[in-house]
């Protein structure tokens, strides 16, 4: 049986010209973000690249995808969308710049119940920041309104990147060995990871407002917990050009636990010095307001350090001095020992 009243895909939700018109807001953002090798436009099937390879004796890609997680519920409730596309592009690209690999071009995807051209285009300023401290080309990404999925004002996001480097200098940790020095650089912040933890200590035990300045902080905590994931593309690059950097580890969910142990060759263990770097008091806030355990610390949050670089001893003072140059607090936080398996001790 039909309905007498026709009823179009507008009617059901989905707003097609809504959906160009936002194509056409992000055009000239996204021609921003465009390197050497682009050779379309958005508005394609897919994005094409070219890879030159005169620069790579032996080019290998290496790949990565992730989201922003709950981090965006903090950016509904602050309803500040310009910040989380960067945590899209640094969860992304921070993973590839792990294994040595120059970060080339990134994919978006947004999903909402009701798109918002507006808003969702300060989401994109987001991303197109991100990639340019990437140095790496929006290629190209998808936005589905999909009514019913998400609850009114609210949307997802994940992100794909690929990268490149030159198969002779991929960083494995395979050369890892006894003696050599764990450098940390510091963390802006949370990062991406453990939200659900941090909403449920200040929102739900804490009752905190987002908009109040706690003790101890310089901004409001809703600006704290929204300030974006540091990207380390540029400055890991800058190290890997004039020294031997025989392991990088991302510490993202699961902390300098879970990730340092990842690129570590069988037979050795870090030794982390808990007390080699000073806590940034949003994790201090956190742990105290929570009663939050230390090693739940340790194993949830970045805990103040964002990346971990594995160097010999006869590099490390050289190490820490580049990366002040390059504007990062960084920190000798521990060592290579012998051992029966790869994990990580807190000393």
């Amino acid at each position: 049986m039909g309905t007498k009243k026709p009823i179009t895909y507008k009617d059901a939700g989905v707003d097609i010209d809504a959906g160009n018109r936002f194509v056409d807001l992000i055009k000239p953002l996204v021609k921003q973000t465009s390197r050497p090798g682009v050779l379309t436009d958005i508005g394609g099937f897919g994005g094409l690249f070219s890879l030159h390879h005169d620069k790579y004796k032996r080019p290998t890609l290496v790949a990565s995808t992730d989201g922003v997680g709950t981090k965006l519920k903090l950016a509904f409730l602050m309803d500040k969308h310009d910040t989380v596309g960067i945590d899209l592009v640094a969860m992304c690209v921070n993973d590839i710049i792990v294994q040595g690999a120059e970060p080339l071009f990134f994919l978006d995807y947004l999903a909402t119940g009701k798109l918002t051209p507006e808003k969702s285009v300060e989401v994109v300023k987001g991303i197109v920041e991100g990639c340019k401290q990437a140095n790496c080309a929006l290629l190209g990404g998808e936005t589905a309104e999909m009514p019913g999925m998400y609850s009114a004002g609210e949307y997802d996001l994940a992100g794909f990147s690929v990268g490149v480097v030159d198969n002779d200098k991929i960083i494995d940790g395979s050369t890892i060995t006894k003696g050599d020095k764990i450098v940390g650089i510091a963390s802006s912040g949370l990062h991406s990871n453990g939200y659900s933890l941090a909403r449920k200590v200040f929102l739900d035990e804490l009752s905190i407002d987002l908009n109040t300045t706690p003790t101890g902080l310089s901004k409001s905590l809703g600006e704290e917990l929204l300030t974006p994931t540091r990207i380390y593309v540029k400055s890991i690059l800058n190290l890997i050009r004039d020294f031997t950097i025989k392991g990088v580890a991302h510490i993202t969910g699961g902390g300098l636990l879970e990730n340092l142990p990842r690129v570590l060759p069988q037979k050795c263990r870090a030794i982390i010095d808990r007390h080699s770097w000073k806590k940034p008091a949003l994790f201090e806030m956190l742990r105290e307001g929570g009663n939050i355990p230390e090693e739940e610390m340790y194993r949830t949050f970045n805990y103040g350090i964002g990346m971990a670089i594995i160097v010999s001893a006869a590099d490390v003072e050289d190490v820490i001095d580049r990366l002040a140059a390059l504007q990062e607090k960084a920190y000798l936080i521990g060592e290579i020992e012998p051992a029966e398996k790869p994990v990580v001790i807190l000393a």
